[in-house]
This record gives C-alpha cells, structure tokens and sequence, in this order.
C-alpha cells in the first residue's frame, strides 16, 4: 500500500476520498496520475461489506471521474481481478471498457488481471448530452 500512496502524495494532481457513516470509515477510493501525465489511474476502491448496496462504490467513482476531468487528465485506467464482479460491473457502468486482460498468479490462486480505461472527454461528452 505504501507505493500507492506515495503515487497519491507525488506532484499534487492526487486526491483521495474516504466514505465516513456514523463515524467509522466505510470506504474509499484514490485517483492518481499515472506516467502518462494525461492519464489518472483510479486506485483502491474498497467498500465495508456492512456499508454495500447503498451505492457508495458508485458515488465514489463518480467522485474521483469528476476530479480527473477537473484536473484536466484526458483518459482514467484502472486494474482488476476479474472476481470482482460487482466492482466491475460499476465500472462498466460509469463507461470503464475493458482494454486488457493478463493471466498472474497472486493471493495463493490464479488469477486473470484485467485493465480497463475511460476516455474522459468522450465521458463528459456523453454525460452533458444526457443532462440537456
């Protein structure tokens, strides 16, 4: 986790969201740059199982996409494992496609990685369609 955060604390484009209920943290999610200085890489979103189905996972996406489009990053990457279906599915929901997928082995089982990524321009397009 540590790299992580050092990716967040590096040239300030950075920022992290924590979800708070009754004052217990019940989320988060942290939007990074990646190398390509047009590219943010969403980054740990976790969600409490006691806090799921109330759509937080959701609201913090749309957070951290509203973030990379303010800061003016073009593109949003992220990766997965393909297990995590529910976290996909909102990605997939926000507009996220799936660009790669790499066998690895972690956790003591094999996994498939998969990358998916956000045209953000193309985002804000289609969102502000919607609305008007």
């Amino acid at each position: 986790m540590s790299i992580i955060v050092a990716d967040f604390a590096g040239d300030g484009s950075g920022a992290a969201w924590i979800a708070e209920h009754d004052d217990h943290r019940v989320g988060c999610v942290f939007c990074v740059p990646d190398t390509d200085p047009s590219v943010a890489k969403l980054r740990l979103l976790l969600v409490d199982p006691a806090a799921r189905g109330q759509r937080l996972g959701r609201r913090l996406i749309t957070t951290a996409i509203q973030h990379a489009l303010t800061a003016g990053f073009r593109r949003m990457r992220l990766w997965t494992n393909h297990p995590l279906l529910a976290a996909r599915r909102i990605y997939k929901d926000a507009g996220f496609i799936l660009i790669d997928e790499q066998p690895h082995h972690s956790f003591g089982v094999e996994l498939i990685g998969q990358t998916y990524e956000l045209d953000l321009r193309e985002h804000a397009h289609s969102r502000s369609a919607v609305t008007t």
